[in-house]
């Protein structure tokens, strides 16, 4: 044990000096108390205390520390240390000399001092009460003033900085409802759009409430014409309402632009509003959320607008492709028709021809020969026929159609995609005559089964079901490939799984656009690397 660790012991800081003022011991207390100093002057200039000093220019005299260094006898001060975040305690400095020593002890006075401090105000206070009460009242007043407005102030300034960072008249109002309830210590508090001559609740902050008709008394519509903030005391929010149990504030809140009504905030509460301390804000509210909502409206018209431009573009794009591949399978298969009907005439002639050999094995390799020829002329007369149905361009009109047969023909045309290596597997079901335009939605067949094909990278099936359910055609063509790697981008005009040059990303963006067009929906499942599956379904009616 070392000389000096008898004042860890000790309650007070405490720290000890040798003969050449070196700090040789500071006790646990002094540590925890005071911050780390790299010498005693740093220390020294943290504590001060109230001396009157002969020789003003002399900085140690206002030391306390250098006082009790350069005292001959014991020493004692009260003194004032001054920390870091500049916060300031009291200690009684007691300092003695032994043995060459100089042990300083500080005993902490802070709580003593502050509660003289406080003591003493309490003193002075007492005598100032009998005549500060009434100007109490009177600032307690204005403090009270001052808070609600500070309030409304506050409501008013959340609210505009809502508008300001959102144009989701969703989020605008519901936020707005948020702060007058909070304000207003509203139980119910929800936005009624107008809505030939009553209301219906678009926001609420009881969800169940969302699209519920509501009227209101004569007195009320009065003040909703006016233009004029309405607030009673009723026992009914509103007239198809069922009454509470004991009588509330209802305050109604109509929401104009310009002369136009918009709708109104209705908010019933338990509280005791005076409608004049509210009136202020309320119409700021009003004038706001007025602004907020025609805006909000317009975004929404903006965004439909470009929406519908979208798919015009798409449908633009389609027609314009349709019309080109339309003009030029007429061509094709004018030009092939004319050398197929030669052809197809010379091998009925070299048919008869044949029939009128002697030599057997002759007329029989000849034969075959013919038949091999005339199976590839009733070939190309199909592919023909195939080509001039797929495109369809005398069809604008709704027509009854075979959606089986309609999947086998665009299966037909794509046979040099599948060919030797994709497995084609049908489960057709028994489908009614579907009223469709058969050339689009073969276009939609075509776009998912080559995709499907391309997919495969060596070999694999596509299976094919077609099923009418609930009035509705479903048709799932399910494949083996690679699957898709961002499925909810796929009918994004532009976006495109498949090399630069390979694919223009427009596929199933018309394809959507193409099964809306007959009221339907078309979805996808995917897994990467074991395939996808397609589901379209079509209103059969």
């Amino acid at each position: 044990m070392g000389k000096f660790d008898l004042f860890n012991k000790f309650n007070s800081a405490v720290i000890v000096l040798d003969n050449k003022n070196n700090v040789v011991f500071r006790n646990n207390v002094f540590k925890r108390v005071f911050s780390d100093f790299e010498n005693l002057k740093k220390f020294s200039h943290k504590l001060n205390y109230n001396i009157c000093a002969l020789v003003s220019n002399d900085v140690a005299v206002h030391s306390p520390i250098a006082q009790a260094v350069a005292s001959p006898e014991d020493f004692s001060a009260h003194v004032m240390y001054q920390t870091s975040n500049n916060d300031y305690f009291y200690y009684d400095m007691n300092s003695a000399k032994k043995n060459n020593y100089i042990i300083i002890v500080f005993t902490d006075v802070t709580a003593k001092i502050s509660l003289e401090n406080v003591l003493q105000r309490n003193q002075n206070y007492q005598k100032k009460i009998s005549l500060l009460e009434n100007e109490n009242k009177t600032l307690s007043r204005i403090k009270q003033q001052a808070q609600s407005q500070a309030m409304k102030l506050l409501l008013l300034n959340n609210i505009s900085n809502i508008i300001r960072e959102s144009i989701d008249t969703s989020i605008i109002l519901t936020s707005a409802l948020e702060e007058l309830s909070q304000m207003f210590g509203a139980f119910r508090a929800y936005y009624a759009k107008e809505s030939d001559k009553s209301f219906q609740i678009v926001e609420s902050l009881d969800k169940s409430d969302i699209n519920k008709i509501i009227s209101f008394d004569k007195e009320v519509n009065n003040h909703i014409k006016s233009a004029k903030v309405c607030c009673n005391i009723c026992m009914k929010e509103y007239q198809e309402a069922k009454p509470f149990r004991e009588s509330v504030q209802r305050i109604v809140v109509p929401i104009y632009h310009l002369n136009k009504l918009l709708g109104v905030i209705v908010l019933s509460t338990k509280q005791k509003t005076r409608l004049n301390d509210a009136l202020e804000v309320l119409d700021g509210v009003s004038s706001q959320l007025g602004n907020a909502i025609i805006q909000g409206e317009l975004v929404n018209d903006l965004t439909r607008t470009l929406e519908e431009l979208k798919a015009t573009q798409l449908q633009l794009i389609n027609s314009e492709k349709m019309a080109s591949l339309g003009q030029l399978v007429a061509g094709v298969a004018h030009e092939i028709n004319t050398p197929v009907a030669s052809i197809k005439s010379n091998n009925e002639i070299t048919k008869k021809i044949i029939s009128r050999i002697n030599d057997s094995e002759i007329s029989e390799l000849l034969g075959e020969i013919n038949n091999i020829d005339s199976e590839a002329i009733a070939r190309i007369n199909r592919l023909v026929i195939s080509l001039r149905k797929f495109v369809r361009l005398d069809e604008a009109e709704l027509q009854e159609a075979d959606i089986n047969k309609e999947i086998d023909l665009t299966l037909d045309l794509i046979r040099h995609e599948t060919k030797n290596r994709i497995t084609i597997v049908k489960n057709y079901g028994k489908l009614p005559p579907i009223k469709c335009y058969p050339n689009m939605l073969n276009q939609v067949f075509m776009n998912i089964l080559v995709n499907a094909a391309q997919s495969i990278k060596t070999e694999g099936s596509i299976t094919i079901d077609t099923d009418y359910l609930d009035n509705n055609l479903v048709v799932k063509i399910k494949d083996t490939g690679c699957g898709i790697k961002d499925p909810d981008k796929i009918f994004f005009a532009g976006y495109t799984t498949k090399g630069v040059g390979v694919g223009t990303g427009l596929g199933l963006a018309i394809s959507q656009k193409i099964i809306e067009k007959h009221n339907g929906k078309i979805g996808v499942k995917t897994k990467l690397n074991k395939g996808s599956e397609f589901c379209i379904t079509i209103p059969g009616g």
